[in-house]
């Protein structure tokens, strides 16, 4: 049987995060449905970090917050982008100090940021009639660590950011890793693939 991946699509402006309560995460299999592997953003609030905060009190919020990811907003509700733990202390700040001639203190979330422009989102109506093996074939197919669920708007709100699948809570779930689903984006990620 061939696992087909969910189809994506971009976010579009005034993507927002609706307010939340706790939720707790139980064992999956692959035959479980999707949505057990989403944090439900109705549900549990969002972590969020404003796009001028420096990296070092970004990273002191993802400790605090017990995450590695922090969706970036201006103006609340509305999303600009996320910052993950890698974007913090992996190559894209190094080589912004370098190309810019800076500091790492000069760096703020929104120099490392990826822009909600740029990131694939998962409807929720796909996702809610989907399970674990199709959640999983789409972290191999994208190589991301964090796909982000967005609910369509109504005519009385826009679309939101309902929910975050991390791939680290899916493995978690499962009770097994899935290997390395990234896919090597620049130079230095494609010689250590190659190493």
């Amino acid at each position: 049987m061939s696992t087909l991946a969910l189809p994506t699509f971009r976010f579009p402006e005034n993507t927002c995060i609706p307010q939340a309560q706790p939720q707790t995460m139980g064992h999956v299999t692959l035959a479980s449905p999707g949505l057990e592997v989403m944090t439900d953003l109705a549900l549990v609030k969002a972590s969020t970090v404003d796009p001028a905060t420096s990296l070092a009190n970004a990273e002191q919020t993802m400790i605090h917050q017990g995450v590695r990811m922090l969706l970036v907003v201006s103006e609340f509700p509305c999303v600009d982008g996320l910052v993950t733990a890698s974007d913090l202390i992996g190559d894209k700040p190094m080589r912004l100090v370098h190309e810019r001639n800076v500091h790492h203190n000069d760096l703020c979330v929104a120099d490392v940021m990826t822009d909600l422009s740029k990131l694939d989102a998962l409807d929720f109506d796909d996702l809610k009639s989907s399970n674990v093996g199709q959640v999983v074939a789409t972290f191999k197919k994208f190589g991301r660590k964090y796909l982000l669920v967005v609910q369509n708007p109504t005519q009385s709100s826009p679309a939101r950011i309902r929910g975050v699948i991390s791939l680290a809570q899916l493995e978690r779930q499962l009770g097994s890793t899935l290997g390395s689903t990234e896919i090597a984006t620049t130079f230095a990620e494609i010689e250590k693939a190659l190493a």
